[in-house]
């Protein structure tokens, strides 16, 4: 589920991003070095926001907003280091802000010996805590960096925090790859996406945030993107006109 990493999701470039003409309709195109993205306008400006506590009802097979699941009802896709730096913060929790604390003690918190995935206990990821839990519920890593005042973003796997936002990667004959930004989307969690029951991005439920999309994810979509794509598309985004048309 974890999109490709580039280097310019890492890397600040210090040279203007090239502009390029709209592709199709929707969809802004900028060029970076190699990379050329492609991101969805209708998204970025979108009002989208995060639900979970106050309306998600979950990625089950039925509604089930009373488990607290959110996205979490699977444990999350490991990339490149992330095991070992998901090991390393997990030893920084205790069992008064880690429900699963010593289940993470006795058995660990992967789901096998390949470390590719966060273990699952009663239904969802180990890292969250349930809506009873006195230290807190929601993801104990999340709610450990905000005890450090640090970025969730390095503490939680990728996939968490990049959820909604899905990049897919295509590679071109001529050696240029394009980079399709977009929202999550049903058919994105495979085989399960066929039976669950509620999907946020295609919920109105989810479009009742006070900010766009481009600001509200603005630190998950930089740090994506880059800093040269990312000021690039909100220039666009801020301007009078997007695609040829009035805002």
């Amino acid at each position: 589920m974890t999109p490709r990493p580039s280097e310019s999701s890492t890397q600040h470039l210090a040279v203007p991003a090239e502009v390029t003409p709209l592709h199709e309709a929707g969809i802004e195109v900028i060029a970076d070095g190699g990379i050329e993205w492609h991101l969805d306008a209708s998204f970025l400006q979108s009002n989208w926001t995060c639900i979970w506590g106050r309306g998600c009802k979950g990625i089950l097979d039925h509604p089930a907003e009373d488990l607290g699941q959110g996205c979490c009802s699977v444990g999350a896709e490991l990339v490149d280091d992330e095991a070992a730096t998901t090991a390393m913060l997990a030893g920084y929790l205790d069992a008064e802000s880690f429900q699963f604390y010593e289940a993470a003690r006795s058995g660990g918190v992967f789901s096998d010996d390949t470390k590719s995935n966060t273990r699952v206990i009663d239904g969802a990821c180990i890292f969250l805590n349930r809506p009873d839990f006195p230290g807190g519920a929601g993801c104990a890593l999340h709610l450990a960096a905000e005890v450090a005042e640090e970025s969730a973003l390095d503490w939680k796997p990728s996939v968490c925090w990049q959820l909604p936002v899905r990049v897919q990667w295509e590679m071109q004959e001529t050696g240029v790859e394009i980079a399709h930004l977009r929202a999550w989307q049903r058919g994105d969690w495979g085989d399960d996406g066929d039976s669950m029951a509620w999907c946020c991005t295609e919920e109105p439920e989810a479009y009742v945030g006070d900010r766009q999309v481009i600001e509200s994810l603005a630190e998950e979509l930089e740090e994506i993107l880059g800093t040269t794509v990312f000021v690039e598309i909100q220039r666009r985004m801020n301007s009078v006109e997007v695609h040829g048309e009035p805002l």
